[in-house]
């Protein structure tokens, strides 16, 4: 059984892939940081205070460490594909079927519905995000890169 086409996340460079995971461990950090100075606090809090602070230090933690955990895997997954991309892939040819405005997100563009063909994988069809331009119309051809394996492409 085959898996389901994916696209690969855009691809960070190295220097990139450092800034993210920096920035990412930095929105990690506060949460745990302040909850280890709430508990440790001398001399101690009001009751109040104290359950207060506590309570706000735990959500932080848990929001924090969440989404740095969460980008993180993000920018792995990124680097992943990029190499995977960059060993196993194969060029294909991505032919767009339909296009459609794409209102959703912060930058609104086109959604394109391609048909990817190549050597050493069966045509699959697949949809992708891009920004506004007069040239994605359908029948306008694409190169790509597939990784035949798992169907991972990216558009080039």
């Amino acid at each position: 059984m085959t898996s389901a086409p994916r696209e690969a996340e855009t691809p960070l460079g190295p220097i990139g892939a450092l800034l993210c995971r920096l920035a990412f461990l930095a929105i990690c950090l506060p949460g745990p940081v302040l909850l280890a100075v709430a508990v440790t606090q001398d001399p101690p809090w009001s009751p109040t205070d104290f359950w207060g602070l506590l309570a706000g230090d735990v959500l932080m933690t848990i929001v924090g460490v969440g989404f740095g955990v969460f980008g993180l895997r993000l920018v792995t997954r990124s680097r992943r594909d990029a190499r995977r991309l960059s060993t196993a892939g194969v060029a294909a040819t991505a032919e767009i079927l339909a296009v459609a405005n794409h209102l959703g997100g912060e930058d609104p563009g086109l959604e394109l519905h391609l048909r990817i063909s190549g050597p050493g994988f069966a045509t699959f069809e697949a949809d992708t995000i891009r920004a506004d331009d007069p040239a994605l119309v359908p029948g306008a051809l694409l190169a790509a890169v597939v990784d035949p394996v798992d169907r991972l492409f990216a558009i080039t």
